[in-house]
């Protein structure tokens, strides 16, 4: 691992520093591309015009006249976080506008695949419908579509996808990535567009006298939900999803949040009144992402619909269960994935370049987890494949795959199917992640297509792990309100949490709980509390660390203490 320091731009942090920003934030800001105090406004006026997203203005009408002839309405959700969260926010949004008769269904993970297919627009019909709704899939959904027009059935996409070569012929598109959109963030989540999209709503219900400023519905009582879903699916948090998660974190922390979220703060033993984006991306996200993939997504849409504190409770005592249950697959899949993998080259050498793994006990709902989790061990590019459990579908394996700065996984699998034509026989994602179905049969010539093409593109600096940091932490920062200073910042993806990393000395180390490492250190000649989850192997007696602050209570005193990220040996 190689620990390298951000820039920080010296003009944008005095600048910043000189608008009355703390100084340490000043320096983190300015390093992650602020320039500005106007740029960390997260006033909701701030939001980028609902009328700028292409499509938006034309799903506002197609809605708002749905809503005037009393249509009957479905969500067709997906069954991830985002997809849940987006399903709620679009079924409260629309009931809060005034819509009588609106519904949802969620595809079955291993029963029907990803996105609106033919069966489930055949299924939307049957349940009685007139408007079909897509949110967080639709895009390439091509002959869902088709179906759902030949059935009768308007249809509205709403998505953030990348779309394919040919578009959906939906009555409306609402996806900022559609080619002609000038929405300037394109890395908006799918519940962020279903949230532009009730705004648009709103606005054209304004201009047609259904409601005035005065009378409309508060839509920003849904910002806590879109906060979650934003944090959940990863997404870049630029300039306008850190204002939809800021909102919703101060919505959040006032204590007005739906009953749901707070009965997972409470399952997840975290506290709504200091919420933050960690408690978003690793203790709500995951508890609803798990019912999609071990059970149905149904749980976790129902949880952020209730209104009722005691069902909440009991969904999320649930969901809670379920990700327990997840969480024990994952760690034995995890392990017997790392063996697999040990196997295939010597220890004193480097891993191979990708990484294909398959066990006939793997579960199709968590192969995206393990196949992170390798890629975040051994810093290679990941696939993990299960065996399909989709009726008629047992010849095939699903895989999931995750890579590392430098290697764009969609292209690969691309590339791999124009060298092996009818090897792949669906395939889907982005850079980062992507998805493939392929024949048991064809796994080896999948492994060696994949390894090829990393061969090609990969170098040994692009296999060298790199751990971004924001350099020494001034000794005077080290202090337990200081902590919380930083975690009520907006912090994720495309805007890292801060990562100090300094040389240390090593005064002792243990093992607790048999899997992380306690430590003392000394940090600017004084002593400070440090721990390393899921590290065994011991540290020298000097050594290049990177770390978070985090606040330690013992005995009704907070202490500060480092959370170890990595070490330059």
């Amino acid at each position: 691992m190689k620990i390298v320091t951000r820039d920080i731009p010296p003009r944008a942090a005095w600048a910043l520093e000189q608008a009355g920003i703390h100084p340490l934030l000043a320096r983190l800001y300015a390093a992650r591309g602020v320039h500005s105090k106007d740029e960390l406004d997260d006033a909701l006026a701030r939001l980028l015009p609902p009328a700028t997203m292409k499509g938006a203005t034309e799903a506002a009408v197609l809605l708002a006249d749905a809503i005037r002839d009393d249509k009957k309405l479905c969500i067709v959700a997906d069954y991830d976080c985002d997809g849940a969260t987006a399903c709620a926010v679009g079924l409260r949004g629309l009931r809060m506008l005034g819509a009588k008769h609106v519904s949802y269904l969620v595809p079955d993970r291993v029963v029907d695949g990803y996105g609106l297919t033919p069966p489930i627009a055949r299924r939307v019909k049957e349940q009685g419908a007139d408007v079909l709704i897509t949110v967080d899939n639709g895009i390439a959904s091509v002959e869902g579509v088709r179906t759902a027009n030949e059935l009768g059935l308007q249809v509205l996409v709403t998505d953030h996808h990348l779309p394919g070569p040919a578009l959906p012929d939906a009555q409306v598109i609402v996806n900022p990535n559609q080619p002609g959109c000038g929405f300037e963030s394109k890395s908006i989540a799918g519940v962020g567009v279903m949230f532009y999209v009730l705004l648009a709503l709103r606005a054209e219900l304004r201009q047609r006298g259904v409601f005035t400023a005065e009378t409309q519905p508060k839509l920003d009582a849904l910002l806590p939900i879109v906060a979650l879903g934003t944090v959940a699916d990863v997404v870049k948090l630029d300039p306008n999803n850190r204002r939809l998660v800021a909102q919703g974190l101060k919505r959040v922390r006032a204590g007005a949040l739906p009953p749901g979220l707070a009965a997972l703060f409470e399952v997840a033993a975290r506290k709504a009144a200091v919420a933050t984006t960690f408690d978003f991306g690793f203790a709500l996200g995951p508890r609803i992402n798990a019912a999609g993939r071990l059970a149905d997504m149904t749980l976790g849409i129902e949880l952020l619909l209730t209104d009722d504190t005691a069902r909440a409770q009991e969904l999320a005592r649930t969901l809670d269960g379920i990700n327990r249950e997840r969480r024990e697959i994952e760690g034995e899949m995890r392990e017997q994935a790392l063996e697999i993998v040990e196997s295939l080259y010597d220890p004193e050498d480097e891993p191979p370049p990708a990484l294909c793994v398959y066990d006939p006990d793997f579960h199709e709902g968590v192969v995206g987890i393990v196949a992170s989790r390798l890629k975040d061990k051994l810093h290679r590019p990941s696939f993990v494949f299960a065996a399909s459990q989709a009726p008629g579908k047992e010849h095939e394996l699903k895989g999931s795959g995750r890579s590392i700065p430098g290697f764009h996984l969609r292209d690969a699998l691309d590339l791999v199917a124009k060298r092996h034509p009818g090897v792949l026989l669906r395939f889907g994602g982005h850079a980062m992640a992507a998805g493939c179905t392929i024949a048991e049969e064809h796994f080896e010539v999948f492994e060696q297509g994949l390894a090829a093409v990393a061969q090609e593109w990969l170098d040994a600096a692009t296999l060298t792990r790199k751990l971004e940091t924001d350099g020494a932490l001034p000794v005077e920062y080290r202090r337990a309100d200081m902590v919380d200073t930083l975690q009520r910042e907006v912090w994720g993806q495309g805007f890292a949490p801060p990562t100090f990393s300094e040389e240390v000395e090593v005064l002792s180390q243990r093992l607790v709980g048999e899997k992380h490492l306690a430590l003392k250190l000394k940090h600017q000649g004084q002593p400070v509390d440090g721990i390393w989850f899921g590290r065994t192997e011991p540290l020298p007696p000097r050594v290049l660390l990177a770390f978070r602050l985090d606040a330690d209570e013992w005995q009704g005193a907070r202490r500060v203490r480092f959370l170890v990220e990595g070490a330059e040996i």
